[in-house]
């Protein structure tokens, strides 16, 4: 997927640190294998995928691993659920599943670190967030996630709290790194909708990232569709500079030990 992923785990009390170096090693290693094993099956930049098969009309979905079933299945749902804000499809008609397989990725190494028995941990794929717990063990405290600014790439428009109880995921779909990457098919918006980055923070790291992207898509349609039917709030950098933020962005972040 060309992503950078870095993994956080804060370090316990000095008396139980030894432990954790295994522990911190053991993660790192499945997050690495999973991510890899997904991208040679979903990523459409390497020719020896599945996907890449599928593009170039070599492999039928119907005939695709169980693994590319499931994820097509969930993106279409997805698809239903925005009113085609977002979608499995390109233009051209081929398959892509990057809308919705980074989170996938994500969700799974999450669902693997609670498995090793890691309970206070940050993953970060290419700037989408899911946390457990506490970078303080055993604390209330939040994670914070930055938002980056598009316009300054080395600067943050502002920190979300993320962290249980609570919203635990955070994703961004934006124009400033990629260029104009998001398609609007069956939509009679502009390709950007007016939406130059959006944010989406929610419970679940799918509905973050997938939301994200559809509201890039949808524009103030989908803007509206989202925080109506969905518990999440949202950071918009629009086309002329202006923001648009629900409350969850509008307040200070509150930190406790």
């Amino acid at each position: 997927m060309g992503t950078v992923v870095s993994l956080a785990v804060p370090a316990p009390p000095e008396a139980a640190a030894q432990p954790v170096g295994d522990e911190l090693e053991a993660a790192t290693a499945v997050v690495e294998r999973l991510f890899n094993g997904l991208d040679r099956t979903f990523s459409l930049y390497r020719p020896d995928s599945e996907a890449s098969a599928m593009a170039r009309g070599e492999l039928a979905l119907a005939d695709a691993s169980a693994d590319m079933r499931r994820l097509y299945v969930e993106a279409s749902e997805w698809r239903t659920l925005t009113e085609g804000a977002f979608t499995a499809e390109r233009p051209d008609g081929v398959v892509d599943l990057a809308g919705i397989v980074k989170a996938h990725a994500i969700r799974e190494a999450g669902t693997s670190l609670l498995a090793l028995g890691l309970q206070d941990w940050c993953l970060n794929a290419g700037g989408d967030v899911l946390v457990h717990g506490s970078p303080i063990p055993g604390g209330t405290r939040s994670w914070l996630a930055g938002i980056v600014d598009p316009d300054d790439r080395t600067s943050l428009l502002t920190a979300f709290p993320l962290g249980n109880p609570g919203k635990r995921a955070l994703a961004t779909s934006g124009t400033s790194e990629r260029g104009h990457h998001i398609w609007t098919v069956g939509l009679q918006s502009e390709l950007t909708a007016g939406y130059r980055q959006v944010s989406v923070a929610a419970a679940d790291i799918i509905t973050a990232d997938v939301l994200a992207t559809a509201i890039m898509a949808g524009g103030a349609r989908t803007l509206t569709l989202a925080t109506a039917r969905w518990d999440v709030d949202v950071l918009v950098v629009k086309n002329d500079g202006g923001l648009l933020a629900t409350p969850g962005f509008r307040r200070p972040p509150a930190q406790s030990g």
